[in-house]
């Protein structure tokens, strides 16, 4: 049987930790309903942002194409040529794997750089760009603005055999001459760009044929310069040398016929006199520096300047353009212009859609403006509930580190608990499980508050039940006999008072959901042990009492032919009280 005093203790104890456990039950059953309806919303939220986000991945390629025919229709195109540039662009992106939208793009610039291109020819300029940028390694939106710079200086020729047909001669000219000579697209467009208005003063297949052939030693925009300054010179040139570099309609002669000439002048055009008097006569260094180079190499501008004037068509462009072509961007693009297709289908009804609901954000701003009162209280209910979910998650937050402190408690309460029992140290077992304890409660605020109550109820209840010792241990000091019975007065007022409003106090802290504290109310005072005594009379399933019935149970361990009995109660006495706690 244990001490008396001993059982007033674990009868406090045990009328603590029932309604503590209820308390714990409540507040992880809040947590549960908390959990679950938390994720249930975000399941909600993320359904239909799933959903959304599958529309928008869906409509994407149809968006992307109809925001680039918007750039397109800006600058007044019909809608039967954007139709054809659409059409043009799906066929021209499945077979080499070119983005449609960037495609449809280019049209732009083309539409930009050619006034008064109607929408066939600007599907075949587009088309024919688009195919010479795959065919010679440069970006679309250089060889657009070739193609447009070489318009502005073909403008008549291009007039009168029609545009559709003179772009096709053009891309058809420039691939050849990429293929044919040390140059690429990039380089061909910066020549041409810095030869300008001047190029329009000879035959494009000997222009090409000139800057490609020169290309081979020297950069695109020198061989421009170069041949620039030829150009500005050849007409004076003959006046000065007693020549005519014109035919009988006043037209400046091929350069061959006019490098023909001048060597039957000269003879050696690489003789110092010679370039000196070219010189004079061209009026710059860089024309005679043209006749220099090109005057060792007439046969082979000769045969260029045929080939180039038999590349008319795009058949050549469109092999080169192919052995260009990847299969996996081919197939990339293709499902892009699937998607496009469909999404296109169903585009008009979105866009009607989302017109709506950006009209409805007007209403919104209408109804706030009109309502400014009703607004902010509205505000004020958005901000409230989201203040309640980040509440709920801060008390989730701390219930699980409830939880994680009380696993670490009781699994460092143990270790610690056997390492002294094992070491034969029972009488510092309960010290080890009390700074166990501290340790525990310190780390969450719902052990601390649990904490309090318990150790303010023990310690209110042990103060009571042992006053009459503590009060004639104090007396026989003499010295502070005085001392204590001036306390002694002040203690037994502030006992009345604290049976009187016992009742009072634990029947507010049984309003706390989950708590149900019990005084028994046979007794109207904590400092009757029948009260708070774990007797079987009163004693209820659970608690602390059950714990330490079960533990006074003997119990035996066998290692080999030894039995060891343990003793009964005291070793795990403590082991019940962390349990509890």
């Amino acid at each position: 049987m244990l001490p008396k005093q001993l059982m007033f203790t674990v009868g406090l104890i045990d009328q603590i930790t029932k309604p503590i456990a209820k308390i714990s039950k409540g507040l992880n059953g809040l947590t549960s309903n908390y959990q679950q309806g938390t994720m249930q919303m975000a399941s909600g939220i993320a359904g239909i942002a799933a959903s959304g986000y599958a529309l928008a991945n869906a409509l994407q390629p149809a968006l992307d194409i109809d925001r680039a025919l918007g750039e397109v229709k800006s600058l007044g195109v019909r809608d039967s040529a954007l139709k054809q540039l659409t059409d043009t662009a799906f066929e021209f992106s499945m077979k080499y794997g070119v983005a449609a939208d960037e495609f449809i793009r280019s049209g732009y610039d083309i539409q930009s750089s050619i006034d008064g291109i109607n929408g066939k020819d600007l599907s075949a300029f587009t088309r024919s760009s688009n195919l010479l940028a795959k065919a010679t390694k440069a970006d679309a939106a250089t060889v657009t603005n070739y193609m447009g710079t070489m318009f502005g200086i073909f403008k008549e020729q291009a007039n009168e055999i029609g545009q559709g047909k003179w772009v096709e001669q053009l891309t058809g000219m420039t691939a050849q001459a990429v293929k044919m000579f040390k140059t690429d697209g990039q380089k061909m467009a910066s020549a041409f760009s810095a030869l300008g208005s001047s190029a329009g003063l000879a035959p494009l297949q000997e222009q090409m044929a000139v800057l490609g052939v020169l290309q081979s030693t020297m950069s695109g925009s020198e061989s421009a310069t170069k041949y620039k300054s030829y150009l500005a010179g050849v007409g004076k040139a003959q006046k000065a040398l007693g020549l005519s570099f014109v035919d009988s309609h006043g037209k400046t002669l091929p350069i061959l016929d006019v490098l023909g000439k001048l060597q039957g002048k000269f003879g050696d055009l690489t003789k110092q006199d010679s370039i000196d008097q070219m010189t004079t006569a061209f009026g710059s260094s860089e024309a005679a520096g043209l006749i220099r180079a090109l005057i060792k190499e007439t046969d082979y501008l000769g045969n260029s300047m045929n080939k180039l004037g038999k590349a008319k068509g795009l058949a050549e462009v469109e092999i080169m353009a192919a052995a260009m072509t990847q299969q996996s961007d081919r197939l990339a693009q293709s499902w892009f212009v699937i998607r496009a297709a469909f999404g296109t289908a169903i585009l008009p009804v979105f866009n009607s859609f989302a017109g709506w609901l950006a009209d409805v954000g007007s209403d919104i701003v209408w109804f706030t403006e009109a309502f400014p009162t009703l607004s902010k209280y509205m505000g004020y209910t958005a901000v409230a509930m989201l203040g309640l979910v980040a509440a709920g998650g801060l008390f989730t937050l701390v219930m699980g580190a409830n939880k994680m402190a009380m696993v670490a408690w009781g699994v460092g309460g143990k270790i610690m608990t056997a390492a002294l029992w094992l070491l034969g140290l029972e009488a510092k077992k309960s010290a080890a499980s009390m700074i166990g304890l501290n340790i525990a409660m310190s780390a969450n605020p719902i052990g601390l508050i649990v904490l309090g109550i318990a150790a303010a109820v023990v310690a209110v209840g042990a103060l009571i039940y042992y006053w009459d010792d503590l009060k004639s241990t104090m007396s026989e000091l003499g010295w502070v006999k005085a001392i204590f019975g001036v306390f002694s007065t002040v203690w037994g007022g502030l006992k009345k008072i604290f049976n009187s409003n016992l009742e009072w106090i634990i029947n507010k802290i049984n309003l706390i959901p989950g708590v149900d504290i019990d005084l028994n109310s046979s007794s109207s005072t904590v400092a009757s042990v029948a009260a708070v005594a774990p007797i079987k009379s009163q004693a209820q399933t659970g608690g602390i009492t059950q714990q330490i019935s079960n533990a006074n149970q003997q119990k035996s361990t066998s290692i080999g032919n030894v039995t060891v009995y343990q003793e009964r109660g005291a070793q795990n006495f403590v082991e019940q009280l962390e349990m509890q706690s």
